[in-house]
């Protein structure tokens, strides 16, 4: 059960926003298999000069439609699996609109007791919910 924090500069529409998260939604569905009910996103839109995304030394300029994602997600899974849902979400991205050069992405990992659901329980702790397990292994 990922959950996903997006960040971008303010000016998107609506629909455009609903489908940037659809297109990481689906991205991670299709990599790792999640149930598409285990659809956890925040999406928050800036004022400009509010999100500094350089390239790291890469030689490429970003434009002001930067998409910014965090993954919070449990541990386990592989660098290939990993590699394969940055591919993904990068594809599906580009499919709505957004470059590849405007896609960053942060990936941190943590473990089954991390989480509540709510009324202040970690259910995956009490039994209430089944451990997801990756499907790589």
């Amino acid at each position: 059960m990922p959950l996903v924090r997006i960040d971008v500069n303010e000016g998107r529409r609506v629909e455009e926003l609903s489908a940037l998260s659809r297109a990481i939604h689906d991205a991670i569905l299709a990599e790792y298999g999640i149930p598409e009910r285990d659809y956890f996103h925040i999406l928050t839109e800036h004022a400009a000069g509010q999100i500094v995304a350089q390239d790291a030394g890469l030689g490429f300029e970003r434009t002001t439609g930067v998409v910014m994602i965090q993954i919070f997600t449990q541990s386990g899974r592989s660098r290939t699996a990993k590699q394969s849902l940055f591919a993904a979400i990068s594809e599906r991205l580009a499919a709505v609109g957004v470059g590849g050069q405007d896609v960053f992405l942060g990936y941190v990992e943590n473990t089954a007791e991390d989480w509540s659901f709510g009324y202040g329980r970690a259910q995956y702790m009490t039994g209430e919910l089944d451990v997801p397990r990756p499907a790589d292994g």
